[in-house]
């Protein structure tokens, strides 16, 4: 990126307008371990106003948990408008599970129940939000919430903004180095956090955030042809998963009534 701090504060001036003139007194963010709600979570505390970090455990791996912790003892060094809760979940997703009725070893069921605690996660966000009259603030960036639509409908993809959604994840790493965001983030690899078996983003898409920003800038289609085996591949994940989850991207449909009806 070629002029990070310029982005930094003109994000950080976003932020604090949209707050101000929607009357609202701050932020709060889901701190997962990961580098996206790193960077976000950072950016709000850059705004001076309040910022109430959550960290939501689901059965979480250990590391994830630790780093979360970790990233936010460094917030809290760096910022007095911090504020902090650490939730164990954990009962609340299991009771869900029993209580739902239906149990199975289908892959769709534990997709089902991954997009669940997702879910889950925003029920809880939007509770603090409300009682403290703060904004949900997104943590998706714009190969996940505009590429390959990887995230879950009305769980983290459920927010009142996105300040990172139009910086490509390469551009959160570089924002983030600028920050001077701890290295175990900075290091770690990217996952939802979803699933049991820890499984890593690449793991769940089958291509890297590298391969998949390359497959978004891709145009030359008459050349598809000439690509490398691997990057023919890359390109059709992105496009498949760009087709399959664009009910996620676009505007909820609505069906207008013809007024010769009414």
């Amino acid at each position: 990126m070629k002029y990070p701090k310029k982005v930094i504060n003109y994000i950080v001036e976003w932020l604090k307008n949209y707050a101000n003139e929607n009357k609202m007194d701050g932020f709060v963010v889901g701190i997962s371990g990961g580098i996206d709600s790193a960077l976000t979570s950072t950016l709000c505390a850059n705004t001076k106003l309040p910022v109430l970090c959550l960290e939501m455990n689901i059965l979480q791996e250990k590391k994830q948990v630790s780093r979360a912790l970790n990233h936010i003892y460094w917030l809290k060094n760096k910022f007095n408008n911090i504020s902090s809760i650490s939730l164990n979940l954990n009962r609340t997703f299991e009771a869900f599970q029993n209580d739902i009725g239906t149990k199975s070893e289908k892959d769709l069921e534990f997709l089902s129940f991954a997009n669940s605690r997702s879910r889950l996660r925003m029920m809880t966000l939007y509770h603090h939000a409300t009682i403290n009259n703060f904004l949900v603030a997104g943590t998706g960036n714009k190969v996940e919430d505009f590429g390959i639509g990887f995230y879950t409908k009305y769980g983290d993809g459920g927010v009142d903004l996105s300040p990172i959604a139009d910086l490509l994840k390469s551009e959160v790493y570089s924002l983030s180095k600028t920050f001077g965001i701890i290295d175990e983030i900075q290091k770690a690899q990217p996952t939802d956090g979803l699933w049991l078996d820890n499984r890593s983003d690449e793991e769940q898409i089958g291509a890297s955030y590298d391969e998949l920003e390359w497959a978004m800038k891709y145009q030359n289609s008459n050349k598809i042809s000439e690509l490398s085996s691997r990057d023919q591949k890359v390109l059709s994940i992105y496009k498949q998963l760009n087709s399959k989850n664009s009910h996620k991207m676009i505007p909820i449909p609505v069906c207008q009534i013809p007024n010769s009806f009414r």
